[in-house]
């Protein structure tokens, strides 16, 4: 009897688990978004971009920002497919190509927001609507640095999607993407919102959004939407190292891509400001050297002659901390805050110079079209530091001109092991400043090495394939 009791007693409490497993199981389907109604109401808008181009050069054109797709990748039979053979030899310089790509319909009289690359160099431009309808489009502007173009279609009452505002997206967020992904049409692809304000090593100026929505080649120029219906971004890049998507996507923020199309289309061309500096991370290390309790700030490695910084007072070496009362944690912080900021206003800036805090006033410039980084040294000789493990000499007229040296930097010829080995100082290097001191000569070098502190970070600034770089260096006893 008492067995009779336990085994019924246990086969109510297994009875009673599985009701509760379903219960959550339910609770769990139940809040998972319903992304139906989104896309019934927004895919009207998205249309499909194709364009006929003719090369300009030899070789084959990047296909959407992506690599070269080897013969043994999954993903090359649909190149193949989608783009046709490319000869061994390239392809001739007047060929046709068409590419494919995706957007959006901002405005009932046609206007359509697309990336820059995917109609970059087109001399023929065809927008695709889910209804089948097809009109060429003429380019109203474009921006490269954004990678944001801007087209018009003749049509009325067309329909169009709704603008959200990138800055309040949230991390884990909900996102849906719409676009053209190899040529099929209108495919819906959703995700979270993996990281926001992304820097990419090839543009600084746009704070990307990271999702792991599965972006492939033809989705390019197409919608981000959140959970709203809205448009919060542009679909624009993936990382990848097979061609395909792999779980991280970048998208431009709808706040960028909005100031781009009022630019574009009431001036034709895109005004962002610039402070006149090149920057890099704070470090641990480095952080110690410039007496920093913690890292964070964008390092200034340069100041550009006649720029807005330099005016300003700014040196190398300093920390920018904060711009115009905003927090920069990372240096990828500063660019977007400077682009975005009013040509001819004037913004505080909050810094760390020596150890000690400062507020500068800056009065933004206008970013140069074509910018060129300048570098800011005389005779010839050697020494070799016991104490760095290095040797160095004094640049050659016609190294000076080729490096873009002014008054000061010595060359390192040789590094053995030691102190700057650890510190990342190569051969080729060019030692400017140590210790925030000018480094004038080889006799100014051996000067300034005899006087470093021991067992203290000191931080270094060399020049390496015409960049600034900041390095920590400590000497031990």
């Amino acid at each position: 009897m008492n067995n009779l009791r336990n085994v019924r007693g246990l086969s109510a409490w297994f009875a009673c688990l599985v009701l509760l497993l379903l219960q959550q199981a339910h609770a769990a389907t139940v809040n998972l978004p319903d992304f139906t109604p989104l896309v019934e109401a927004n895919s009207p808008a998205v249309v499909n971009i194709s364009t006929t181009l003719k090369k300009s050069d030899k070789g084959h054109p990047p296909i959407y920002n992506m690599p070269d797709i080897p013969e043994d990748s999954p993903l090359y039979e649909f190149f193949k497919k989608f783009f046709g053979e490319i000869p061994d030899g390239g392809l001739d310089p007047f060929e046709q190509r068409s590419s494919l790509g995706s957007g959006f319909i901002l405005s009932r009289d046609g206007y359509v927001i697309t990336n820059y690359h995917v109609v970059k160099n087109a001399d023929e431009i065809v927008v695709s609507l889910q209804d089948r309808r097809e009109f060429l489009a003429e380019i109203i502007g474009s921006d490269e640095r954004s990678d944001i173009a801007v087209l018009k279609i003749k049509g009325d009452n067309l329909p169009t999607v709704k603008l959200g505002n990138s800055a309040n997206l949230k991390v884990g967020e909900w996102v849906l993407a719409i676009g053209s992904p190899f040529g099929f049409d209108h495919t819906v692809t959703a995700g979270i919102v993996s990281a926001i304000g992304r820097s990419l090593p090839n543009e600084n100026y746009v704070p990307f959004i990271q999702t792991d929505v599965a972006i492939n080649p033809g989705n390019s120029g197409g919608p981000l939407f959140n959970l709203d219906g809205e448009v919060v971004g542009v679909n624009s890049q993936i990382y990848s190292r097979t061609g395909g998507f792999m779980g991280l996507s970048f998208a431009v923020p709808i706040d960028v891509v909005v100031s781009v199309y009022e630019q574009l289309k009431t001036h034709g061309r895109v005004s962002r400001g610039w402070l006149g500096v090149l920057i890099q991370d704070v470090t641990r290390e480095l952080a110690e050297s410039f007496g920093m309790q913690r890292p964070h700030g964008a390092l200034i490695a340069k100041v550009l002659p006649g720029g807005p910084a330099e005016k300003a007072g700014f040196e190398i070496g300093d920390v920018v901390t904060k711009f115009d009362g905003k927090e920069i944690t990372f240096s990828a912080d500063l660019p977007p805050l400077v682009g975005n900021s009013k040509v001819g206003g004037k913004v505080p800036v909050e810094i760390i110079r020596r150890g000690e805090s400062k507020t500068l006033q800056v009065t933004i410039a206008e970013l140069p079209p074509d910018e060129k980084l300048a570098a800011g040294g005389g005779g010839s000789g050697a020494y070799e530091s016991n104490a760095l493990r290095i040797s160095v000499s004094n640049p050659t007229v016609e190294q000076k001109k080729e490096l873009e040296l002014e008054d000061h930097g010595v060359i390192v010829q040789d590094v053995s092991e030691g102190p700057a080995q650890k510190a990342g100082i190569r051969k080729g290097d060019v030692l400017l400043l140590i210790n925030n001191q000018k480094v004038t000569d080889v006799a100014g070098f051996e000067k300034l090495v005899k006087d470093l502190p021991k067992d203290k970070s000191i931080p270094v600034l060399i020049q390496r394939q015409g960049g600034p770089i900041f390095l920590a260096l400590k000497l031990s006893d």
